[in-house]
């Protein structure tokens, strides 16, 4: 396993797990950015709770077993990451919570509107994605731009739906 030492910096991120289960390669997409705290944490923090079995973080574990695949029977995990597009905005002693979550909200919605249309460009592309991503948020396209353009690379026939 080699980690790249940006994935440990706080923020908002993008990412794709690409995992190799016994018949076919599966996606999953998903973000940094919490929902309920002005908190982002890493992607290698999140790497360790989707295949973990706190029932809460492990989506990509519960999702495979729905899928009917026992997640140690896989080959190989990839964690493809993109950011921080934003910083962590994160608890500061001279704000209360209310004006910490007023300021990572828009942060958040945003990389959620982000996820949506990553999610859904992998699927149009003819990516098995095992997640569906519910949002209604509204996202830049010139953020959508560098999104598409960074994974692309990972995923050569990503298109923009």
């Amino acid at each position: 396993m080699t980690l790249p030492g940006p994935m440990l910096q706080r923020g908002f991120w993008l990412y794709v797990w690409r995992v190799e289960t016994p018949n076919r390669e599966r996606l999953y997409v998903g973000r940094t950015g919490d929902s309920s705290s002005p908190h982002a944490t890493a992607p290698y923090t999140r790497m360790g709770q989707h295949l973990g079995f706190a029932k809460t973080q492990n989506s990509l574990r519960r999702l495979l077993g729905e899928a009917g695949i026992e997640p140690e029977s896989c080959a190989r995990y990839d964690l493809v990451s993109f950011g921080p597009m934003f910083p962590e905005v994160g608890l500061k002693p001279d704000q209360d919570r209310d004006e910490q979550m007023a300021l990572h909200k828009p942060l958040r919605d945003q990389m959620a509107g982000l996820e949506k249309k990553l999610r859904d460009a992998l699927v149009a592309s003819g990516y098995d994605v095992l997640n569906v991503v519910h949002s209604k948020k509204q996202f830049d396209d010139a953020h959508w731009a560098m999104v598409r353009n960074a994974f692309s690379i990972h995923f050569p026939e990503l298109i923009d739906e």
